[in-house]
């Protein structure tokens, strides 16, 4: 089924959220887990999805649009909105992607750093006197 994939076929890019949502269909409003997003659809998890081919309402904080259901999978369900969304109002419920942090791989210096006033302090108190080497007799 659908799980949005990137081998499928897909007329519109569809972004991974992970927000809730609620649908209401026959009557009945179910708060549900928003999987992902696109202008023409939205992936959605909870159970007691309503079945296939039933006319639902989307709603996602003000956002609110007609639909239906196009597919179920056990807990996961895939809609299809009767008018596609509006670049601004796709975007107003998708998060920005947080930047990532590239790890540093720089090697440390070759040359002695000198001792600070307080390593030296240091040296004195945790230091291990040397041990002169054995001598060969």
């Amino acid at each position: 089924m659908d799980e949005s994939s990137t081998v499928q076929n897909r007329r519109q890019r569809r972004s991974n959220v992970l927000l809730t949502a609620s649908v209401e269909a026959n009557g009945r409003t179910l708060d549900v887990k928003l999987r992902n997003l696109s202008a023409e659809g939205a992936l959605v998890e909870a159970a007691g999805l309503p079945i296939e081919g039933s006319h639902v309402r989307f709603r996602k904080g003000e956002l609110q649009v007609q639909g239906k259901v196009v597919w179920v999978n056990g807990n996961r369900a895939g809609l299809q909105f009767d008018e596609p969304l509006s670049p601004e109002a796709l975007l107003r419920h998708v998060p920005v992607p947080r930047p990532r942090v590239l790890p540093s791989f720089r090697r440390p210096g070759i040359a002695p750093q000198p001792l600070s006033r307080a390593e030296k302090a240091l040296e004195s108190v945790w230091g291990v006197p040397q041990i002169a080497p054995p001598r060969g007799d």
